[in-house]
């Protein structure tokens, strides 16, 4: 490894460690205003040698969305011209306030709960999928599967050792995309894993990057079109047996589309199948990964902060990566 990969990597961990460290300490609350403790100071100071990389795109009505999925809207129903004087006070105070509309599917990026996915009637760990969903409220609010909506997402996931597998430039040589018919496979996973020189381990967050991601808003009908690139059966198991807990990539379904395979039997969707329902895995779709890419950080730490909505499928995101910055 040259001299200077070999300082990116050890800034890297030595982030990651410290980060990761000064996160799980509990006492930091009341540290932060006792100026004699160097608890605060530390973390804060750790966090300040990182570059912030932020990991999503802009999310707007124009944004491309899995057809299988309810549509977005977005209105103001309140404008500063509307609500200037309401309340008798000469026209000082004005404000602004909208209505969205939109599944916990959406975003850029967005996270599926486990218990978004269920083969033959169950969701991850046997639950009954029909009765977890049986009221409109929300997954669990029947009484059955509540651990299984994105309100319970795991807090020692919010923050993380994130890893980049970028197999477009490993494939390409260049940041070109793959094509929209590529499969990443088990084999294609762990020569990129090679190359990069990262090691995945068990409870790991790893990203990887196709190269749609511009497509996202340079050419939206190809990125939410019935082709594109992602994680095969066999790629999915090479993650589920690396550990990860955590997994995402830069287009609209994460897996491979069409998201359809035939033997041993015909099945839609899975990959989703396979991660979330059989093995408990989050997945993260509409990724931004082109800037942590150009840095060429494979070893992060990575933030994953969904909304805490009670009984939710899924959440939008605004995930962002931690890494060194250049020497």
């Amino acid at each position: 490894m040259s001299e200077p990969r070999f300082r990116t990597h050890r800034s890297a961990r030595a982030i990651l460690a410290g980060a990761l460290v000064a996160f799980c300490l509990s006492p930091f609350a009341p540290a932060l205003a006792d100026d004699d403790s160097g608890s605060a100071r530390e973390l804060l100071r750790t966090i300040k040698k990182a570059r912030l990389i932020d990991l999503s795109h802009t999310w707007d009505k124009f944004s491309p969305i899995a057809s299988v999925n309810p549509t977005y809207s977005f209105a103001l129903v309140s404008t500063h011209a509307g609500t200037r004087g309401m309340f008798g006070d000469g026209g000082q105070l004005s404000f602004a306030a909208e209505v969205m509309h939109f599944s916990g599917q959406h975003g850029a990026p967005s996270i599926d709960a486990i218990g978004h996915i269920g083969r033959d009637g169950s969701l991850f760990g046997g639950v009954d999928a029909a009765l977890a969903t049986s009221n409109a409220d929300g997954i669990g609010t029947s009484g059955t599967g509540a651990h299984l909506a994105i309100d319970q997402f795991p807090t020692d996931l919010m923050v993380n050792r994130g890893i980049l597998l970028d197999v477009a430039r490993f494939v390409n040589g260049d940041s070109r995309p793959l094509d929209s018919h590529a499969e990443v496979t088990a084999d294609l996973l762990e020569r990129t894993a090679k190359h990069q020189r990262v090691t995945l381990k068990k409870g790991d967050t790893v990203f990887i990057r196709t190269g749609w991601g511009p497509f996202f808003k340079s050419n939206p009908d190809l990125y939410k079109g019935s082709d594109s690139p992602g994680p095969s059966v066999d790629g999915a198991k090479f993650l589920i047996d690396h550990g990860a807990r955590i997994v995402g990539n830069d287009t609209l379904t994460f897996e491979m589309r069409p998201p359809v395979v035939f033997e041993p039997k015909f099945q839609v969707f899975p990959v989703h199948m396979q991660l979330i329902a059989d093995s408990g895995i989050y997945i993260i779709e509409n990724l931004n990964l082109e800037e942590l890419a150009q840095a060429k950080a494979y070893e992060f730490v990575v933030v994953v902060p969904p909304l805490k909505i009670l009984g939710g499928t899924g959440s939008a995101l605004r995930a962002f990566a931690l890494v060194p910055r250049d020497d």
